[in-house]
């Protein structure tokens, strides 16, 4: 399973106002996507790696989308601070 990742466009950034804010300092975990998730990074960047090996690389001003039951490891190289929103 792989992330959507996108710039977010301005439709986007304002829905995502709306949602919760998650922050994290720099880290490496794994996790596993009980339901799809939508985040508007805010700050940071991100690299995670998913069950195949496969990496992808987020930062500020992406619209991620984590589609349900992907498993990967999130490292975490610049403090991360997203909106986010389960669906």
């Amino acid at each position: 399973m792989e992330p959507k990742i996108s710039k977010a466009t301005a439709e986007e950034k304002e829905r995502a106002k709306t949602w919760p804010i998650w922050e994290k300092e720099e880290s490496d975990f794994p996790w596993t996507y009980d339901e799809e998730e939508l985040c508007y990074i805010i700050e940071g960047e991100v690299d995670v790696t998913n069950e195949e090996g496969k990496s992808f690389k987020f930062k500020k001003g992406d619209f991620v989308v984590f589609p349900k039951g992907m498993r990967c490891k999130w490292h975490v190289k610049k403090p991360v601070k997203k909106y986010y929103s389960f669906r």
